[in-house]
């Protein structure tokens, strides 16, 4: 019997596949490959520390229970995924070699220490006495020592090293490569024509003669390698407390964090390899990976730009929205109609000119605003900042728990309270993760407030890269809704009262997911009914089994379903689909990461943008919103562009029951790229 669903796990690595397509693309500028081929490691990182680890986690509960959450068994998904990774470790290694051979055309060379002229071998050394040196601490291994703790995002050089007269086993040692404290790229001196690039870790092989200079070995065997370790999160809030509980249990007698990967070069020495698998506890039910010399490819995003200037077409940069340009007051044109911004497309300064704007307003009273992921040194946070010196009440949603931003959000929640900014830190076992904001102003006597609602975060860096919506709006619904969600974060006990029937927005986890599934069943009844019947849904996930089941419905009935998922989609196409699933997955320089909702609701049209992807964690789990466009030129737009994106034929793949990442055929039409049809759509508004 076939799968009625594709694990999720399986279809994320059919995603990251995507982004390896992408690094493959020889019309994709050459930084730009290099850099995909860095998302795709980095991103495979994350898959370990957090999905692979909560599989082998769930190896320790009930088989039932692990099948609930999994679809399947997770032994037989983990079985299937090594197949996969080591298909795909192949592809990579032969992506980053023709890179390489694309890179040499242009005069760019990754240099190895081996393969040094006699200049650049006096620079490496010297430079490794002035820069490296005191950020290196070599670590002695044998049976006799304890194991030192390996971290998992850090890269380390794995040594055998020996005199050449002696004929005993290899003294092993380690030393972890300082990519926190040292660029991990260094370029060397060359002639005009070329440039040379060398890592930090041959810098450091280079220099072993040196760093072991007082025990007197000559030959050296050294070679990369990395551990990712389990995060000891939770299964992204997939699965009922009562669950997580049984885990958590079951992992008391585990050492913290246990390694689920092991990555080396396959040249290392093979006693060496033996040795750190038995001293880490490492099994064969783990991921062992031997690969190509480099690893932690994660830093590649941030490969120095030594190639060719680079033209970058006009459809890669930003512009202001129409209605918001020479304008002297924004709030003048919010609090008159809405405004649609839809990012990287129009500039992210819109919404930092917003929050000054409201910093300095002698008649803005407060400002609340949720913060899901700022940036390091975010001028929204400085706004706030200033916004509060100027006497408003500021309040903050700060959300402790956004994965691997933890440190981030603990710095600006010390700045915010240092400066005496309410700080609002969620609710428990619920994430916040709706992107919100609210300003009141006081003009003669009278309260007036606007704001917006955003599928992504408010986050200037970023914003540069994800493709999202944000409604700039006065309506009064919607205000009053995004109040009732602060009331909420103050008073969690209130929640089910203030978010059961928001007036403008959808909120999780009390009301979507019962509204998507009444949207859904309309269209269903239209559809028996023979009327048209039709669904545009685009998430970055689909992997909520009670909405595909609902779906599948629909597709059953004869609804028309559209679906643009970039990411993990679960669903699969039934032979007794009386109109089949038309699915698609964008992939291409900006993330596509915006949610839009569309149902025809016999000719009505309801469209929304939202925060909340259709997993189980986002619409019971988490704080969502989803907010109802009824300006119906902005509605048109949505559609219009959501048009677009169904027809592209360029970076478009098929999401179809092989997993196969076909690109959508392209024989007897004309190219269709949607990300750069959407700037000239947008430009001409």
């Amino acid at each position: 019997m076939g799968r009625k669903y594709i694990p999720r796990d399986i279809s994320w690595l059919s995603f990251n596949g995507r982004v390896l397509q992408e690094a493959a693309d020889k019309s994709v500028p050459l930084l730009s490959r290099i850099k995909f081929l860095g998302i795709f490691s980095n991103n495979l990182d994350e898959f370990f520390r957090v999905r692979v680890a909560g599989l082998k986690r769930a190896l320790l509960i009930d088989e039932k229970e692990a099948k609930h959450i999994f679809f399947e068994k997770p032994e037989l998904i983990l079985e299937e995924l090594n197949k996969k990774l080591i298909k795909q470790q192949k592809k990579f290694d032969k992506v980053w070699l023709d890179v390489q051979h694309e890179m040499a055309k242009e005069g760019v060379f990754v240099k190895t220490c081996e393969d040094l002229t006699h200049e650049q071998e006096d620079f490496v050394k010297e430079f490794y006495l002035n820069e490296v040196e005191s950020n290196v601490i070599p670590l002695l291994l044998d049976d006799n020592r304890p194991m030192p703790y390996l971290r998992d995002k850090s890269l380390y050089l794995g040594i055998a090293m020996k005199k050449k007269e002696d004929d005993h086993h290899p003294q092993f040692a380690l030393i972890e490569i300082p990519t926190g404290q040292i660029n991990r790229f260094t370029i060397l001196p060359s002639s005009k024509k070329e440039v040379h690039v060398i890592l930090l870790e041959d810098i450091i092989k280079l220099n072993l003669p040196y760093i072991f200079s007082f025990f007197g070995f000559d030959e050296f065997n050294a070679h990369a390698f990395k551990i990712t370790r389990d995060a000891e999160f939770d299964l992204d809030n997939d699965i009922n407390t009562n669950i997580a509980e049984k885990i958590a249990k079951a992992l008391k007698s585990r050492r913290k964090g246990k390694p689920t990967r092991f990555v080396f070069d396959q040249n290392m020495n093979q006693d060496l390899v033996e040795f750190l698998l038995k001293k880490l506890n490492i099994s064969k039910i783990d991921s062992i990976i031997p690969g190509q010399k480099i690893h932690n490819f994660k830093d590649f995003m941030d490969f120095p730009n030594v190639f060719r200037k680079y033209n970058q077409p006009e459809e890669r940069t930003s512009f202001h929205h129409p209605e918001l340009v020479n304008q002297h007051r924004m709030v003048d044109v919010i609090t008159q109609k809405d405004v649609l911004l839809a990012f990287p497309y129009h500039n992210f300064d819109h919404i930092i000119d917003l929050l000054r704007e409201a910093a300095i307003d002698p008649d803005v009273i407060s400002i609340q605003i949720t913060a899901y992921r700022l940036a390091s040194n975010s001028k929204i946070g400085n706004a706030l900042v200033n916004a509060h010196r100027n006497g408003k009440e500021v309040t903050v949603m700060l959300e402790l728990r956004a994965r691997f931003d933890e440190l981030n959000n603990l710095m600006w929640k010390e700045r915010f309270e240092t400066e005496g900014i309410n700080v609002l830190v969620g609710i428990p076992d619920k994430k916040v993760h709706a992107k919100l904001c609210v300003i009141k102003k006081r003009v003669n006597g009278e309260i007036i407030q606007y704001g917006f609602v955003s599928t992504g975060n408010i986050n200037e860096k970023t914003a540069k890269h994800y493709g999202d919506y944000c409604l700039l709006t006065s309506n009064t619904n919607i205000m009053e809704d995004i109040n009732k969600v602060f009331d909420t974060l103050r008073e969690p006990k209130s929640m089910e009262e203030n978010l059961h029937a928001g007036k403008g927005l959808l909120f999780s986890p009390i009301s979507m997911r019962n509204t998507l599934m009444e949207y859904i069943d309309y269209e269903i009844a239209e559809a028996k009914s023979n009327k048209k019947a039709h669904i545009i849904i685009k998430l970055n996930a689909l992997s909520d089994k009670t909405l595909i089941k609902k779906i599948y419905a629909a597709a059953h009935a004869g609804v028309k379903i559209d679906l643009i998922v970039r990411g993990i989609y679960c669903a699969k196409n039934q032979k007794a689909f009386k109109e089949p699933l038309h699915a698609i997955s964008i992939v291409d320089e900006y993330l596509e990461h915006a949610r839009v909702f569309y149902f025809y609701h016999g000719g009505k049209e309801h469209t929304y943008i939202s925060s909340a992807d259709w997993m189980t964690r986002n619409l019971d789990y988490r704080i969502e919103a989803a907010v109802r466009i009824t300006d119906s030129s902005l509605a048109k737009q949505l559609y219009d562009i959501l048009q677009i994106q169904l027809n592209d034929n360029v970076k478009a793949r098929v999401l179809n029951n092989l997993m196969n990442n076909d690109y959508v055929n392209t024989l007897d039409k004309e190219s269709v790229r949607s990300q750069t049809e959407i700037y000239h759509y947008l430009k001409t508004q």
